[in-house]
């Protein structure tokens, strides 16, 4: 999988922090949630626009 396709930086939005393609959630808030112990499915419950792809490129940024 290439994040690129799915993450991007834009210093227009969110100070510049990645954040998903199409959204305005960034991969610091998105692994936030994980470390709270948030769910797969219940992030992609509460974040409709969010796919299951989308969250994997979340944790292949290097």
């Amino acid at each position: 999988m290439d994040w690129r396709e799915y993450i991007h930086l834009n210093p227009k939005i969110l100070l510049g922090k990645p954040t998903v393609r199409e959204t305005r959630l960034s991969v610091e808030f998105l692994l936030g949630l994980f470390a709270a112990g948030w769910t797969e499915q219940q992030v992609l419950e509460n974040y409709p626009t969010l796919t299951p792809e989308a969250l994997r490129a979340v944790f292949a940024v290097d």
